[in-house]
């Protein structure tokens, strides 16, 4: 039995894919069903060592963007689209999956192509609040299509689509209290922010932190994921802002948190900072409150039906990145750290929003039909 997946090249996608995966390899030895071939396409492995762990097989393809905005590489991607729907096309002729799972975003599209000549049924997920283009396209065609948002639901046939919530791995549900403090050097009885902002980092929310960050410090220990290509700036920006003060040691910068990392820094925050990306699910399934900053409309109209989705729930707070200043982040994490009450509340709420069996749904489903096309081959 041979599954295919494939999505964009960011951890929103790729991460939710090795959850599912890991789910589909424990059913399969649950259920004592024949060897299961796992495979991700996409123009980049992302992370070939976390594939290699999962048992899933790279294959290359290539894929273009269709950008929002007027862009001459507009142009030129069309052909690298339709070259990696021609590769595509060979390529899973060549496997003939079982099924094929799409997480969107515009690296699926060739993919999903070969799926559609190939009449291979298709499952999707839709991380967002509203569904991306590939993934509304896709899923005119899907078998099923899950989605993270309930709001999402609308835009799907009703016959098809659950509402399952995000996939998240097994490894980083689960945040880690003991030694957190030592391992990460931090004192105990200090408050912790955690501030994430995507795999990639996130400028603006950098650029605040920074500006804050002498106040900060005075009260609170601040973990900052600042994204790989950012921490030589940050660094050198912290130890100015901080050269005089007392605390300059309750900062703790990182290029990217690893799963231990990320899973001690859980265990010990107060709250959480960050972009209203797939990241959002994680803050839920460790019950933090948080503070939501999604990217700017205009860019993003996802992350910004996102957070305030997320923030209906009552589990955030959001600021818009148009208003986001230094005195009025200070502000809103103050209010927050001296009202146990309101991050009492936050905190239930965040685990209401949290759906801890998604990945297990979709793999489920997945099975389901999989063992289906078998029977029709």
């Amino acid at each position: 039995m041979r599954i295919l997946f494939t999505g964009g090249g960011t951890g929103g996608h790729f991460y939710p894919i090795v959850s599912i995966a890991e789910e589909l390899n424990s059913l399969t030895k649950e259920k004592k069903l024949l060897e299961l071939e796992l495979f991700f396409m996409s123009p980049t492995p992302y992370n070939p060592g976390v594939l290699f762990e999962n048992g899933i097989i790279y294959k290359k393809n290539s894929a273009g963007k269709l950008r929002r905005y007027f862009s001459i590489l507009n142009f030129f991607d069309l052909f690298k689209t339709g070259w990696g729907i021609l590769v595509s096309l060979v390529q899973v002729y060549r496997l003939y999956p079982d099924v094929i799972f799409g997480k969107g975003g515009y690296a699926s599209f060739p993919v999903l192509v070969a799926a559609r000549i190939l009449r291979i049924p298709v499952v999707i997920h839709e991380s967002d609040t509203i569904p991306g283009r590939v993934n509304l396209w896709a899923g005119k065609f899907a078998k099923r299509v899950a989605v993270s948002y309930k709001d999402a639901a609308k835009y799907f046939r009703a016959d098809t689509v659950a509402y399952t919530g995000q996939p998240i791995r097994k490894e980083l549900r689960e945040p880690i209290t003991s030694g957190a403090r030592e391992f990460l050097k931090i004192k105990e009885n200090i408050p912790v922010i955690l501030v994430l902002g995507g795999s990639l980092g996130a400028q603006k929310i950098n650029d605040t932190v920074l500006e804050s960050l002498k106040r900060l410090v005075e009260k609170y220990a601040v973990i900052h994921q600042t994204g790989k290509n950012n921490i030589r700036e940050v660094e050198a920006t912290a130890e100015v802002v901080l050269h005089d003060s007392l605390h300059k040691d309750r900062y703790k910068a990182f290029d990217y948190l690893n799963i231990l990392a990320m899973r001690m820094a859980a265990g010990i925050s107060s709250i959480v900072i960050s972009r209203a990306g797939s990241t959002i699910s994680e803050i839920a399934s460790w019950g933090l409150p948080s503070i939501i900053i999604p990217i700017n409309e205009k860019v993003s109209r996802d992350q910004h039906s996102n957070a305030f989705a997320y923030a209906r729930a009552g589990a955030a707070v959001v600021i818009e990145e148009n208003n986001l200043t230094s005195n009025i982040l200070l502000s809103e994490i103050e209010r927050l750290l001296t009202n146990d009450i309101e991050r009492e509340k936050m905190k239930l709420a965040a685990k209401a929003f949290y759906k801890p069996n998604a990945a297990r749904l979709v793999a489920e489903e997945i099975l389901k039909i999989a063992l289906g096309h078998e029977l029709e081959k």
